[in-house]
């Protein structure tokens, strides 16, 4: 990756000057910064599919709010029942209307 090159062209693109997408560039080159893991985008697209909020999912799947958005943000890896759980939902997101206490 010609860091440099690649910063040019966006910084062209952009049409102006951006001090700070040389680094970035270069954190991105080391694996350095905010990766994004399928874990996550799973959880993330089960929650959309069912349409709820993260507090309404988070208690239709029993588990604090805080936990499903460090899922969510890739702070922590759900387990693996959580994303055998995210698979069906993301499939059949009115599962997610079984799931609600009653």
């Amino acid at each position: 990756m010609d860091i440099e090159k690649i910063a040019r062209a966006i910084e062209q693109d952009a049409g102006m000057d951006l001090p700070d997408v040389r680094q970035a560039l270069a954190e991105a080159k080391a694996g350095v910064g905010r990766v994004t893991t399928p874990e996550q985008l799973l959880v993330r697209a089960a929650r959309a599919k069912a349409g709820l909020s993260q507090q309404a999912f988070a208690e239709r799947i029993d588990t604090p709010v805080a936990t499903l958005r460090d899922w969510e943000q890739g702070r922590f890896t759900p387990p693996g029942g959580v994303v055998c759980l995210m698979r069906l939902i993301e499939r059949h997101p009115d599962l997610t209307a079984e799931l609600a206490v009653h």
